[in-house]
C-alpha cells in the first residue's frame, strides 16, 4: 500500500511536469515536509487562506482542498494554522529555526499554549486555562525554547492550569467501578459453559454493588459533572434488564459433548397398550 507520503511526492512531481501553478507544487511539497515542519506548511496555508488561490484549482473551500489534494483533516489544518498564529504573535523567533539545530516545538506543545493563552471561553474543546502571568511566563519557556512534548506539559501545568475539583478523583473511581460491574453482568451471559445457577448468582452480586456504587455517587455530588453539564440519564440497575443470549457452547467441551449426545440419542419407544377381549375371566376353585 503507497503512503501518503509517497502520494504526496508523486502528486507534486505530476502537478510539476505538467507546469501547474508553482505556488500549488510548492504547498504539495511542503506537505510532504509536515512532519520536519510544520510550520512551514501552516505557513502555505495561512498564505492561502489569504489569497484564496485553491479557489482556481477548482476547490470551494480550504477545508476541500486540504481534505482532497492533502489528505489532511479540516480540523488538523485548522490547528496548524492557529498554533502558527499564536507563534508570530508570542514567539516570533521560532520561524527563524531550521529544526535541526534549534527545536521546533510540536503543533500540540502549542495548541496547549494557545488554549492557556484564549480570553474568551470557547468551549469544551477550546477552553480558557485562566493562568497567572508567571506561569504563563515558565509556560512559553517550556514549549518554546525547552521543546516539551503535550504529555509533559499536562503533567507539570495542569493542577494549576486546570485544578481538579475536589472529589473528583474519587467520583471518576466510583464511575469506573460502574462501568466495569455493568461489563461483566453482560459478559457472564455470553459464557455458555456457565450454569444458569451461577449467573444468577453474578446478577444477584452485580445488582446489589451497582445499588451502592449509585448511592455513592449520589453522595459525592455527582448529579452534575465538573463542566456544569446535566447529569447523564441514570440506567437502571437491574443486571437483569441487560441479560443477552447465552452463546452455544464451546466445540470440545464437556457441555457441548453434553448437548451432542442428546441431540442424536433416539427417543426410546413408547409401551404398547394391549386392548381389552370385553370378556369376563372366569375364575375357577
Amino acid at each position: 500500500m503507497t503512503s501518503t507520503h509517497e502520494k504526496l511526492e508523486a502528486l507534486a512531481d505530476t502537478l510539476e511536469r505538467h507546469g501547474e501553478d508553482p505556488i500549488r507544487v510548492e504547498v504539495v511539497r511542503r506537505a510532504t515536509r509536515f512532519k520536519r515542519s510544520w510550520v512551514e506548511l501552516a505557513e502555505a496555508l495561512c498564505g492561502l487562506r489569504e489569497s484564496r488561490a485553491f479557489e482556481a484549482w477548482g476547490y470551494g473551500d480550504l477545508h476541500e482542498y486540504c481534505h482532497k489534494e492533502l489528505a489532511i483533516k479540516p480540523s488538523t489544518a485548522d490547528k496548524l494554522m492557529m498554533s502558527f498564529g499564536t507563534v508570530q504573535q508570542h514567539a516570533p523567533e521560532v520561524l527563524e529555526r531550521d529544526g535541526v539545530a534549534q527545536q521546533i516545538p510540536s503543533p500540540e506543545a502549542v495548541d496547549y499554549f494557545t488554549r492557556a493563552m484564549r480570553d474568551d471561553d470557547g468551549g469544551s474543546a477550546a477552553r480558557r486555562l485562566d493562568a497567572p502571568k508567571d506561569v504563563i511566563d515558565q509556560l512559553r519557556s517550556a514549549v518554546f525554547e525547552e521543546g516539551s512534548s503535550v504529555s509533559e506539559l499536562r503533567q507539570r501545568f495542569n493542577p494549576v492550569l486546570r485544578p481538579k475539583p475536589e472529589g473528583a478523583e474519587e467520583k471518576e473511581l466510583l464511575r469506573k467501578t460502574r462501568n466495569a460491574a455493568r461489563k461483566l453482568s453482560e459478559l457472564v451471559h455470553q459464557v455458555g459453559e456457565l450454569s444458569e445457577a451461577r449467573v444468577a448468582r453474578v446478577d444477584a452480586v452485580v445488582e446489589a454493588l451497582l445499588k451502592d456504587l449509585e448511592r455513592l455517587l449520589s453522595e459525592a455530588g455527582a448529579s452534575t459533572t465538573a463542566a456544569g453539564e446535566p447529569a447523564p440519564v441514570a440506567m437502571k440497575s437491574d443486571a437483569r434488564t441487560r441479560r443477552r443470549p447465552r452463546r452455544a457452547p464451546k466445540t470440545g467441551t464437556k457441555a457441548a459433548q453434553k448437548a451432542k449426545k442428546a441431540a442424536t440419542r433416539k427417543p426410546a419407544p413408547k409401551p404398547v397398550k394391549k386392548k381389552s377381549s370385553g370378556r369376563k375371566r372366569v375364575r375357577t376353585r
